[in-house]
């Protein structure tokens, strides 16, 4: 009698979840994807474009709008999208991850259908699959706020979209064999900024005028610092929360990271004007790299004059952990509803589970990997989402993976947490190692609620921020660190949490969410009754064939 409750409550749901797509406004891309030989920093390279462009065209939306994205496949190799940071409400169907959605083959084309629910901010896509991130395939995501919601800023004169990164000559092919062998990968050969090398972008600016610009750091390894020459930048979001506004002079953007900044043009009385450079320089590595753009306002020279904004010291890791907890939220402000962000209380949730995820390296025969808990991830055959949703034997074994670090001897597995709906979780990511970790969650933003140096403990929660702790997709933790994040748990379905840093999650660092169920039920033994209905449209492959 239960499961036909069940059954007529999901009907239900369905149809009312049909009803209110109905009435909703949809905006819709057509994307090609392909290759494209361009000279990139000065070297020819084989790069993957969209609509023939590098990088690919602006993903534009409100919140509550339904997007469609066709993507047809021109490459040589099969493909997926992910949409870093928005969190498809469940609907983890158009994730587009390996272990929810199976690839796009060569020459197919596949439509990504998802709502845009009580979110905005500033985001980016890129691929997942066999590196090919590493070939360009990424572009930026704005979602603006419905018009009933005020922004708690005045409205800027423009926007400007900046996707800086690192950027390798080598063939994507060329370094994913590398990675298979076993080899680490090598030092970047410069920063990209909007896809150029260096003094090959620039911004308009008109005297007087405020720009928006939406900043993310789409590279595969390496931390950023962003700043602009004689030029401050008023930090007002960070992917999808409106924050306290603190004026900073530069900021570090992590590896999967995205920022909205103001920056006032300046006035002259006499209308003498000059360019000005943008940076975005390598930090915490043996090595200096930097992208540069430029700034020009109307009838200034072309190169710019005046001392370089410095960079940070290169090993400075106090004053970046400083800036980040100077980073907090806005609770007095609405972000894709009029509510404030802080009408939710976060701190007054009692916690109901902690879990402690630490990073790790491991070798199998001679071969480089990354774990999770002493676990290397592998894929099965067949997506998670899809041996969930058809209840498939011998793929997701419960308990596998442990939730805390052990000393058990590394091994290989596929990694599910099973978490219970609406469950309010207790996370914490600890680094031993001694190079700075990036860890994002698909579906979801959390409160950043602690950081700090050494190992945590429970005495640790004495000093977590419970009232304005900033909410993000995307999460630094520094060397020999740790940082613990709440996060309630309301978007069912499978999500991925991975490594932001290209190699480590190839070789391995990523695990899978499984959220559903309610009360007491255990989620890995009742029906997907998750979210929105399997997509009519899904690709088979695997143990799920045509």
């Amino acid at each position: 009698m239960r499961n036909v409750v069940v059954e007529v409550l999901l009907l239900i749901s369905m149809v009312l979840l049909e009803l209110s797509n109905a009435f909703a406004p949809s905006v819709s891309y057509e994307w090609v994807v392909s290759y494209s030989q361009r000279s990139v920093l000065g070297a020819n390279k084989q790069i993957i474009v969209i609509n023939d462009m590098f990088p690919g065209p602006i993903l534009s939306a409100t919140a509550g709008d339904i997007v469609n994205v066709n993507i047809f496949n021109h490459l040589t190799e099969p493909f997926l999208m992910t949409w870093n940071g928005l969190q498809m409400r469940k609907n983890s169907w158009q994730d587009g991850v390996r272990g929810t959605n199976c690839p796009i083959l060569p020459g197919t084309n596949w439509t990504y259908r998802f709502q845009i629910k009580d979110q905005i901010g500033s985001y980016f896509y890129f691929p997942t699959l066999l590196l090919q991130k590493a070939a360009g395939g990424y572009g930026s995501i704005r979602v603006y706020s419905p018009e009933l919601v005020q922004v708690p800023f005045p409205h800027p004169d423009g926007e400007f979209d900046i996707l800086i990164g690192d950027w390798f000559y080598t063939d994507h092919r060329v370094m994913r064999a590398s990675l298979d062998n076993g080899l680490s990968l090598a030092t970047p050969d410069g920063i990209l900024i909007n896809g150029r090398g260096p003094e090959e972008t620039f911004f308009a600016f008109q005297p007087g005028k405020t720009y928006r610009l939406r900043i993310s750091n789409v590279g595969l390894k390496t931390s950023l610092n962003f700043r602009i020459q004689d030029h401050d930048m008023l930090l007002v979001e960070t992917e999808g929360s409106y924050v306290q506004k603190h004026t900073y002079s530069s900021l570090d953007i992590h590896v999967g990271q995205s920022y909205s900044v103001l920056v006032t043009a300046k006035t002259d009385p006499v209308g003498i004007y000059r360019s000005y450079y943008i940076f975005a320089s390598a930090r915490f590595t043996n090595f200096y790299l930097s992208g540069i753009a430029l700034i020009r306002y109307p009838n200034s020279p072309l190169d710019p004059v005046g001392p370089v904004p410095a960079a940070p010291e290169p090993w400075d890791y106090a004053s970046s952990v400083q800036q980040a907890l100077s980073i907090r939220e806005d609770l007095d402000v609405g972000a894709a509803r009029p509510n404030p962000q802080g009408s939710y209380h976060y701190g007054r949730v009692n916690v109901t589970r902690t879990l402690i995820f630490q990073n790790d390296v491991m070798t199998s025969s001679n071969k480089l990997r990354y774990t999770v808990n002493g676990v290397s991830f592998v894929f099965p055959e067949t997506p998670l989402k899809l041996v969930d949703h058809f209840q498939l034997k011998n793929t997701i074994v419960p308990d596998m993976f442990p939730t805390y670090p052990s000393n058990k001897t590394p091994s290989f597995g596929t990694s599910v947490v099973d978490i219970r709906y609406k469950d309010f979780v207790h996370i914490v990511f600890e680094n031993p190692l001694d190079e700075l970790q990036s860890w994002h969650i698909d579906g979801y933003n959390f409160f950043v609620v602690g950081m700090g140096f050494g190992g945590w403990s429970e005495s640790k929660r004495a000093g977590y921020n419970l009232v304005d702790a900033v909410s993000r997709s995307t999460i630094q933790v520094y060397p020999y660190s740790w940082v613990a994040i709440l996060i309630a748990m309301d978007n069912q379905g499978m999500w991925n949490v991975r490594s932001q840093k290209a190699e480590q999650w190839y070789l391995g660092q990523e695990l899978y969410l499984r959220v559903k169920g309610d009360g007491q039920e255990d989620p890995s033994n009742i029906p997907v009754q998750d979210e929105c209905p399997i997509p009519e449209n899904f690709i088979r492959c695997g143990r799920i064939l045509q």
